[in-house]
């Protein structure tokens, strides 16, 4: 039985100087809401005194719970486990370095009332840097928008509400935190955005930039492989391989004219380059029925993060998994 009304989940890595402000900011915040509440503040891995301020918190407020990772797994894992943890009716994410403001998370409940399964935040007037972190959020919100759909303008956006039913079918990896509410809102989901206080940072030093251009946009390719041709991958790999194929009978093609034409002169470039065409194709073949394999019969799961323990007022109040 859900015992509470609020779960507020925060990933911190390397936050030891805005842990404290942030909770002292939270509590505030929702003290005027007059909900029953708890903290569950994730600790990613931190390097430095961040453990120790969450375990200083948890002394003095019996609301606050710290789940602890052996290691940095990243953001996704972290919200992850805040949701596994998460006791409340409703459930809000944010994040640990005080840009997001905890006086939005009134309106965010308020707004979800409205009968909404998501209520995610808009940064409209963004905080941070133009080069390494605005361009980049303005660039990949657009391509989720176009590849994959749901209209929200800053998908990127740490805080956000949620409705218990959606948290407990929630299962994420990799990066796909990010992605959650666009593909909510494809299945049929009520979603929508709202937009919120951005603050620039004070403390501490963020943890995105440029370096994960790559990795993000090989996650959107892998998230529309996964909406669109789940139960039969072999077509993915097929479209893929198509315009091999195409490019490998052209390549044939001109190698069968420069022979003639040349009379009897081999070209070896232009064969080579259709033998690899053709060879890459039947890969992509072969990759896509074994993900048709895969699908029918198997069952793939990433490892999970190692969670050492739930704290809750300084001590470990759970065993090690």
């Amino acid at each position: 039985m859900t015992a509470l009304d609020l779960s507020v989940v925060i990933p911190v890595y390397n936050e030891e100087a805005n842990v404290e402000p942030l909770y002292v900011e939270l509590t505030a915040a929702l003290s005027d809401l007059a909900l029953d509440y708890e903290l569950i503040f994730v600790e990613d891995g931190s390097t430095d005194a961040t453990l120790e301020e969450l375990r200083s918190i948890c002394d003095r407020d019996p609301r606050v719970q710290v789940l602890r990772f052996s290691r940095n797994y990243g953001q996704t894992p972290a919200i992850q486990a805040g949701f596994a943890h998460a006791t409340g009716r409703t459930v809000v994410t944010m994040d640990g370095d005080l840009q997001n403001d905890p006086a939005d998370i009134g309106r965010l409940l308020d707004r979800l009332d409205e009968g909404y399964d998501i209520v995610a935040g808009w940064r409209k007037i963004r905080k941070d840097t133009f080069v390494t972190r605005r361009i980049p959020s303005v660039a990949a919100n657009w391509l989720i928008r176009r590849l994959v759909g749901g209209g929200i303008h800053d998908n990127g956006c740490g805080i956000k509400a949620y409705r218990r039913e959606i948290v407990e079918r929630t299962h994420l990896y990799s990066d796909m935190h990010r992605f959650l509410v666009p593909m909510l809102s494809l299945t049929g989901g009520r979603v929508t955005e709202l937009v919120v206080n951005h603050r620039p940072r004070q403390a501490g030093r963020t943890k995105y930039g440029l370096s994960r251009i790559w990795k993000f946009a090989l996650d959107v390719v892998n998230l529309k492989m996964i909406l669109r041709f789940s139960s039969h991958p072999a077509a993915w790999f097929a479209i893929l391989g198509a315009p091999l194929a195409v490019f490998g009978m052209a390549a044939a093609g001109a190698s069968l004219y420069v022979w003639v034409a040349s009379d009897g002169e081999y070209p070896v470039v232009a064969v080579a380059t259709a033998l690899i065409a053709f060879f890459a194709t039947i890969q992509l073949v072969l990759f896509g029925m074994i993900a048709e394999l895969v699908v029918r019969l198997g069952d793939f799961k990433e490892t999970e993060p190692l969670l050492l323990n739930v704290e809750t007022k300084g001590i470990e109040a759970g065993a090690g998994i």
